[in-house]
Order: C-alpha cells, then sequence, then structure tokens
C-alpha cells in the first residue's frame, strides 16, 4: 500500500545503503537493474561535509517497535480519533453559526440594541457616575472608563462561550495543529496577525481595557516620563505577547526553527520523544564513540575514514560493531582488533568467504536491526490502527519462533517470503550474526552461486559438494536416530523408533569392521538381508574378537524377516537413493569430504541444497526430511549458541513428521529458527495440524487458502473482545398539532418519516479472522501474517500487501 511516505520509513522505496566500495571500474560504468537503482558510491572523501548514503543509514533513528514493524526511520502513528469525533464537515458548520451568531450578539450590544445592558454595571458601581434612570448614560469619566472595561469583559466572555459552543479548539487542532511543518506554522503565523490586526485595530476591546486597569500612578511614572513610557510600551508588549503565545504553541514555531538550524528532515506528525541528530558530531554513530571511549582511537579514525571515504558498506559496519561486541569481553582481543582495523580497515574480521555483500539484492535490509521488509500493512478495519500504514518486516527474533507460510501455488511464496529471508540471513551471515541453511528445488530462483559459500546439487554431475548422509557424527546411535527420521518418518505403520534400533544394530557393526558407516547400495544390500552381506559382516565381526556389536549384529539377523522387522520399509525407502542419478553422491569413504550440517555450528556459513524435483520427487522429499531431522539434532545439541541458525525449507511437502515437530518447538531455546512454505495443511497428516500450528509461533497464510486451511490459522489465533455499535431508527410521533404538521411538511418535501437513531454499544467476542474471510477476501499480493517473538511478545494477524 502507497502510504506517500507519512507513516512509513525512509529510504524504502529504493537501495538505502550502497554496494562495498573498492577502486573505481575503467571504461564506461555498468548499468544497474533498473528495479533497484543503486545510488553512485564516491571513491573518495566528498569535499564538503555532505554525509554518505551509509552516514544517513547510521544516524536514521530506529525507534523501539512492536513486533514486526519495520523500524528504520519508524514514526508512530498518531492515536486513533475516537469513534464519536464530530466530522470535520459539522465541526466546520457549527463553528461558523457560533461565530455568526456570536457576532450578532455582539453587533447588537456595540450599537446599543440591548435593553438595559448597563444595568448590571450599575448595581455595582457608584450611583453618581451615572445619570439617573435606567436608560442614563455615563455622566463622569469614572463612568466612561467603567463602561470600557464593562465592554472589554463582556467580548471576552462572548469570546469563550461561543468558542466553547462552536468547539474552535477542536478546529484549530484538527485543522491547524495537524498539518504538517511548515504549512502548520504559517497557518498560524496568519491567524496571530489576525488577531493581533483584530486587536491594536480596537475591533476587539482589549488595550483600553487593559491600560484603565492599570494605576494612574503606574502610568505616570512619578513624574519621570521614561519610566511612563517603559510602562506603556511594556503594557503593550505584553498584551502582543499574550495574545501571539497560543499561536506560537499551535504553530510549532520553536521545533520549527530547531529543524532549520540543524538542517533536519521535518517528520509528519513526529511523536514525543523521537530521537533526532545528535547534539555533538562525535556522539554521531558515523565516528564510532564506542571505540573512542574504550580508547581505540586510531582504529576510530580509520573506520570513520572508510566510512566517509565511500568504502564501507552496511555489512561491514554490522560486522566491525559485532566483533567489537565480542573483542571488548576479552582484553587480549582488543589488540588483535585494533590492529585488524588498522590494516585492513573496512575489509577487517571479513567473512571467511572474503564477500562483503551479496551479488545482488532484490528486497530492503536494514542490517543494523537485522530486519527485512516485506510490505507494508494496509488500511484494512481487522488491522489495529496503530498497525495500519506501517512496514512490516522479519527479523531474528521472530524467526527464532519459526514461521509456517501456507499458500497455493502462484501466491508468490518464494518471491515474497522465501527470497527475501534468504537474502536478509545470507546478509547477516556475512555480518557474523548467523548461518542459513536453505533447501529447495533446482532452479528455484533463490540468488546466484556466488551468494552461498556451499551449493549442494543432489544428483547434478556438477555438482561440487555432495551431502553427507549421516549428518557428520561418528556415532552409530545418533546416525540411525537421524537416518530413520528421515526414510521412514511419515510412514504411520512403522515405528521410528525400532526404525533406528534396526538401523543402529547394522551401522555400528558396520563401522566397527570398516571404520566409516556404509555407503547406500552397502546399507541397501544389509536392510534387504541379503545373506552374502550379512555373513561376511558377520564373519569379519568375529574376526575382531568377542565385541558388543556382534550381539546387536546377531538379534538383527533373528528379527529378518518377522511381521515386527522395519528393514523392508527402510530399504524401500533407502532405494529411491540407490538409483544411477545419485551413484556419485553420499559417499562414506575416507577420501570423500561431504557437507555436514555441524559445519553451521561454529561458522557463519549459507547453504544451499538443490533436490531434484522434477525426476525424483520421493527422494527429494526424503532428503528434505532427512535434512530437517539432522538440523533440528544439530541445533539443539550445540554449546555455543551465539549465532543465530535457520533453515529454510521452500516446500516442506510431507517433511513434517511428529518427531520433527518437536524438534522446532525446541528450536526456539536452541537460537534457532525454521522457515516452512506449504501449498495446504494438508501437505502434512492430519494428526500434526493442531501440533504444527502450535509449535512455531508465526503464521502466514497467503491469498487463495482453502477454507479448511482457512479453519486451522482461525483456530490458532483465537479471538478478541471488540465493542459492536447497533443503530436502530424509530420513528418520532409527534403529539403536538404543530410538531405533526412540521413532521408532516418536511415528510412531504423529503419522502422520508421523521426518525430518531437509537445506538446499542456492545462488548463481544468475535474471531480475529474466520475462515471464509482467510478463504474470500484476502486480496491476490496479499497474505494475513501473525508473529510472535522469542520473548513471548505477540503481534495479532496483520492484513499485509507483499507488492509494496
Amino acid at each position: 500500500m502507497d502510504t506517500e511516505g507519512t507513516h512509513d520509513a525512509r529510504g524504502t522505496r529504493a537501495e538505502p545503503v550502497p554496494r562495498p566500495a573498492g577502486p573505481p571500474p575503467q571504461g564506461p560504468p555498468a548499468r544497474p537493474p533498473a528495479a533497484r537503482p543503486v545510488p553512485p558510491v564516491p571513491a573518495t572523501a566528498p569535499a564538503g561535509p555532505v554525509a554518505t548514503p551509509v552516514e544517513d543509514w547510521l544516524t536514521t533513528p530506529r525507534p523501539r517497535a512492536a513486533p514486526g514493524v519495520w523500524r528504520f526511520g519508524h514514526v508512530p502513528r498518531p492515536p486513533q480519533p475516537p469513534q464519536d469525533a464530530v466530522p470535520d464537515r459539522a465541526l466546520l458548520v457549527g463553528a461558523l453559526i457560533s461565530f455568526l451568531a456570536g457576532l450578532l450578539l455582539w453587533s447588537l450590544w456595540w450599537n446599543r440594541y440591548i435593553p438595559y445592558w448597563l444595568v448590571p454595571l450599575k448595581l455595582v458601581t457608584p450611583s453618581e457616575w451615572w445619570y439617573p434612570g435606567m436608560l442614563g448614560g455615563p455622566k463622569t469619566y469614572d463612568g466612561y472608563d467603567a463602561m470600557t472595561v464593562y465592554t472589554g469583559v463582556f467580548g471576552g466572555f462572548l469570546v469563550y462561550s461561543f468558542g466553547r459552543l462552536g468547539n474552535w479548539s477542536e478546529v484549530f487542532r484538527r485543522f491547524v495543529a495537524a498539518r504538517p511543518q511548515p504549512l502548520r506554522a504559517l497557518l498560524a503565523a496568519a491567524l496571530a496577525g489576525l488577531a493581533q490586526l483584530l486587536v491594536w485595530t480596537d475591533t476587539v476591546p482589549v488595550v483600553d481595557p487593559v491600560m484603565i486597569l492599570l494605576p494612574d500612578t503606574w502610568l505616570a511614572g512619578g513624574g519621570d516620563r521614561i519610566m511612563a513610557a517603559v510602562v506603556s510600551y511594556g503594557a503593550y508588549a505584553l498584551i502582543t505577547l499574550a495574545f501571539l503565545w497560543p499561536f506560537v504553541r499551535m504553530g510549532d514555531w520553536a521545533g520549527l526553527t530547531r529543524g532549520l538550524k540543524t538542517g533536519a528532515r521535518i517528520p509528519h506528525q513526529a511523536a514525543p520523544g523521537t530521537p533526532g541528530v545528535p547534539a555533538h558530531p562525535s556522539a554521531t554513530p558515523a565516528r564510532w564513540p564506542e571505540l573512542r571511549a574504550a580508547g581505540a582511537t586510531e582504529a576510530a579514525d580509520r573506520l570513520t575514514a572508510e566510512l566517509r571515504g565511500g568504502r564501507m558498506n552496511d555489512v561491514d559496519c554490522v560486522r566491525v560493531r559485532r566483533a567489537w561486541a565480542a573483542a571488548r569481553k576479552d582484553p587480549a582481543r582488543v589488540e588483535e582488533f585494533t590492529a585488524a582495523v588498522r590494516g585492513h580497515g573496512a575489509a577487517a574480521l571479513a567473512h571467511p568467504s572474503g564477500a562483503r555483500d551479496l551479488p545482488r539484492r532484490a528486497a530492503v535490509h536494514d542490517l543494523l536491526t537485522g530486519q527485512v521488509r516485506l510490505g507494508g500493512c494496509t488500511e484494512h478495519p481487522r488491522n489495529p490502527y496503530a498497525r495500519r500504514g506501517t512496514g512490516v518486516a522479519l527479523e531474528a527474533a521472530v524467526l527464532g519462533t519459526s514461521l509456517l507460510a501456507v499458500g497455493p501455488p502462484g501466491t508468490g511464496k518464494t518471491r515474497a517470503l522465501t527470497a527475501p529471508v534468504v537474502e536478509s540471513l545470507s546478509l547477516q551471515a556475512l555480518a557474523g550474526k548467523c548461518s542459513v541453511i536453505v533447501v529447495c528445488a533446482a532452479g528455484t530462483a533463490l540468488g546466484a552461486d556466488e551468494a552461498y559459500d556451499v551449493v549442494v546439487r543432489i544428483g547434478d554431475p556438477r555438482s561440487v559438494h555432495d551431502l553427507d548422509l549421516y549428518g557428520g557424527t561418528s556415532d552409530p546411535e545418533e546416525a540411525s536416530t537421524v537416518l530413520a527420521e528421515g526414510l521412514v518418518g511419515d510412514l504411520e505403520g512403522v515405528d521410528t523408533g525400532r526404525a533406528a534400533t534396526a538401523l543402529a544394530q547394522l551401522m555400528g557393526p558396520y563401522k566397527a569392521v570398516h571404520g566409516r558407516f556404509p555407503a547406500v547400495p552397502e546399507l541397501y544390500e544389509l536392510l534387504r538381508g541379503t545373506p552374502a552381506a550379512v555373513t561376511e559382516l558377520q564373519e569379519r565381526l568375529e574376526a575382531l574378537g568377542p565385541l558388543p556389536m556382534l550381539r546387536d549384529l546377531t538379534a538383527r539377523v533373528r528379527q529378518m524377516g518377522t511381521a515386527s522387522d522395519p528393514c523392508p520399509a527402510l530399504a524401500d525407502r533407502l532405494a529411491l537413493l540407490d538409483r544411477p542419478a545419485f551413484a556419485d553422491f553420499f559417499d562414506t569413504s575416507r577420501s570423500a569430504s561431504p557437507f555436514s550440517l555441524r559445519s553451521l555450528q561454529h561458522h557463519p556459513m549459507r547453504v544451499r541444497v538443490e533436490l531434484p524435483e522434477q525426476g525424483h520427487a520421493e527422494a527429494s522429499r526424503l532428503l528434505a526430511r532427512l535434512v530437517l531431522a539432522q538440523f533440528t539434532a544439530v541445533v539443539t545439541a550445540r554449546t555455543d549458541r551465539s549465532l543465530f541458525s535457520c533453515l529454510v525449507l521452500d516446500d516442506a511437502t510431507a517433511t513434517l513428521t511428529a518427531d520433527t515437530v518437536r524438534g522446532i518447538r525446541g528450536l526456539r531455546s536452541a537460537n534457532a529458527g525454521a522457515v516452512l512454505s506449504l501449498r495446504t495443511v494438508d501437505d502434512v497428516p492430519e494428526a500434526l495440524h493442531i501440533p504444527l500450528l502450535g509449535a512455531v509461533g508465526c503464521h502466514m497464510a497467503f491469498a487463495g487458502i482453502t477454507t479448511w486451511d482457512g479453519k486451522r490459522f482461525t483456530e490458532a489465533w483465537g479471538t478478541e473482545w471488540v465493542e459492536t455499535r447497533e443503530v436502530a431508527q424509530h420513528t418520532v410521533f409527534a403529539d403536538q398539532p404543530l410538531t405533526r404538521a412540521v413532521h408532516a411538511l418536511r415528510k412531504l418535501v423529503t419522502g422520508k418519516a421523521v426518525v430518531r437513531d437509537a445506538v446499542t454499544i456492545k462488548r463481544v467476542e468475535r474471531q480475529r479472522w474466520s475462515a471464509s474471510e482467510l478463504a474470500h477476501e484476502v486480496p491476490a499480493g496479499h497474505a494475513v501474517l501473525s508473529l510472535t517473538t522469542v520473548e513471548g511478545e505477540h503481534a495479532p494477524p496483520l492484513l499485509v500487501d507483499l507488492r509494496g
């Protein structure tokens, strides 16, 4: 939704941060993409005090906000006007009528058309001031002065009374004080000039009554003309200031003056306490005050020069800040940090890949808060008033509770959700803050290969990397548990616990004999119970001596062929991987070095696993389920949880099982999360619908879902208390003949009977979003998103426009 920048952040319609700087390219510059133009980055520091884009990005306010609010330059929305507020037209008409009525009454008073208007004054003043009789006028100068003061008091009472009657204060507040600067100040200045004109032309009697009330000794100055002039002009100045001060407050002239002095942008409806420009230049983040406060002045100067010279981007800033936060905890590492910064500048402490940015960005990011912008909240009645028009963003605090997105094909789940999240996590990985692994089908548009550290293409002979089928562990029990979950975790008739035991009874003896786990063909022969393979393993195991592994293998041989034997099901599933397309993959020999998810424990890596869904759909789902099981096992078992780890499944169909759902629930406490996309909730077994929606903290329903899917989201989001207004119209029956005649005439003119409204306000409990509304009222390109942070903060379901 286009909010015209009213409640949105600055810099969200173009690239807010430049690409990493380097030496200027030779020859003509490359043409940037037409969709997202990149601002030019100077190769040297600017000659004047003009701030670079990165400096503007660093100094932009990021106030604390509710979960999911795009905080970059966020300005809170003004308070919601009361529902019973008078409409603008009615307010202006009422103010105009009260003004005209007051003007009429003042005209009658001024021209002496009101009889006995001096009677109240004569009752409180001496009788010798007036001529006798009720209509007698002033007889002395004191009477004239008393009448002047009396007229001024009546004029003030008239302005106050008709101002309250016409609600002039609300008119000024709504049509003057609510305007953006500098229009607000100009309107207040125009009203102030009109007020001064009315006062000093004696149209409004103010000056004469004030001067009459002052003691004569003050005005005479004790015979001193200079003192008399000071008193007189001082009274005039006080009158001027008294009529000027309300308009100064109304127009916020002080705020406008401060904004013009600092050259800062004047925000619309700026909330009190909004952070502004720092008081001193040394306190700006661009000068790295935290380093200077710790005594690392040389490092701060080097980073400031890199920033001012345009050789530093947002990834560099966040990476250096994180490295400094880690180094200051250990004094011995402070010197290493300063030495690295002095030697390499903005490229210090770079990512192991050496990359300082992605080849291309398609989404809007704020790495200082770790947010990626998805879109904006619409002006929908279901959205809370404070969230309408604000930007919607995701960050680690909400992804740590995991996110489930449901939407039919073609609704843009990959484009609007998966791609921005993966891009944001990849940038944060370059900054040393997280690690990310994305699992998708081959050919999915999720960035170039250069944007990843490891790209695993299962079934593609050109793939440089392989995938470790056993998750990089050397423990047969742990490897068999994860492998059993990946192979038969989705089969209802197979107990994964028994399957894991059967695998351990075969993999343990094999590892004891060969020093490695079996490859796919070898494990398939063992699961099938091929006599030659089992006999050979048993003989070689016996040759090693009496080992506990021999007892496991013997027990496994006895159980083969029984009704409860899970090995046939395991073998059938493993046969999906024992195909010629996967002949060069899942190698377990000593010469092989496949990629293991355990690498994510200690390194901020960017990994993409491509699955061959075109020709091997079942094998792809098996591998996706295996990666999910390995991920939950690895991240929950790690001891160092400083890095946020996230798994993104572009299609989680048939990958979720009872054990993996329990594993997803445990990711929140392990500083990890998962982003799961489904075409429909029915892609998950029905018994897991409620556990899955309860295990994830964030839910996203795209346009086009069915009412059956909407019902699950409705149950997960619950209900809320709302106030409803019911208006009933009742015909008015008059008793008096004249009133009946007026009503009859009105009905004859308007064609409608005279009615009155009966308003009933009730507090009722209703669903936040009903299943029918989710299925039929979510426009294309939109989604309903609810968020929960790791700390437990909630954001209600919001209708989000994903196109802006």
